[in-house]
């Protein structure tokens, strides 16, 4: 792991022993299971932004609208 930076982490115990557990049994370590699991979640960020800039320009409508229909159609 050389170049990688190195930092401290707080897990809840319970968690600590499940990761270990899984870093044991993939045969990978807690580090690769954590680096892993943290470019997952910017990935699915990257995402989530490239959603809404897609959507950035579609017409939205105010909560209140939404409500105002609802109990109009009966279901408020």
């Amino acid at each position: 792991m050389a170049g990688d930076t190195r930092t401290t982490v707080y897990l809840k115990p319970k968690v600590y022993r499940a990761l270990k557990v899984k870093a044991a049994t993939t045969d990978r370590t807690v580090s690769e299971l954590v680096n892993a699991a943290v470019i997952e979640a910017l990935r699915e960020d990257a995402l989530d932004l490239e959603a809404f800039e897609k959507r950035a320009k579609e017409p939205s409508r105010p909560f209140e609208k939404v409500l105002e229909d609802l109990k109009r159609d009966g279901l408020l």
